[in-house]
């Protein structure tokens, strides 16, 4: 895995797949529960912006989710990165 950390690099390559920029989409992700050692499960859905991040030397490729229609109520950001393995394409071009 690439140590990018001694040299102030990010720990993930960016790219873009235009094939994804602008499809509605909608992923599944787990996060945290607070207090607890759990996580519990975090639905969201929006559009895809196209642009990914690959991390590790087999990359785990997450997509940027934005113009959130569908997040949970205490989400405050208006876009998610999503693993790849856990986006559904909900538009006619699937």
């Amino acid at each position: 895995m690439d140590d990018s950390s001694d040299n102030d690099q990010p720990p993930y390559v960016t790219g873009f797949n235009g094939d994804y920029e602008g499809r509605r989409a909608a992923c599944e992700g787990g996060a945290g529960v607070e207090g607890t050692k759990y996580a519990g499960r975090q639905y969201f859905v929006g559009t895809l912006t196209g642009h990914y991040r690959d991390f590790g030397d087999y990359p785990w490729r997450w997509y940027l989710l934005a113009q959130l229609t569908v997040k949970p109520e205490a989400y405050a950001n208006e876009a998610v990165w999503c693993e790849e393995g856990s986006i559904q394409l909900l538009d006619e071009n699937e």
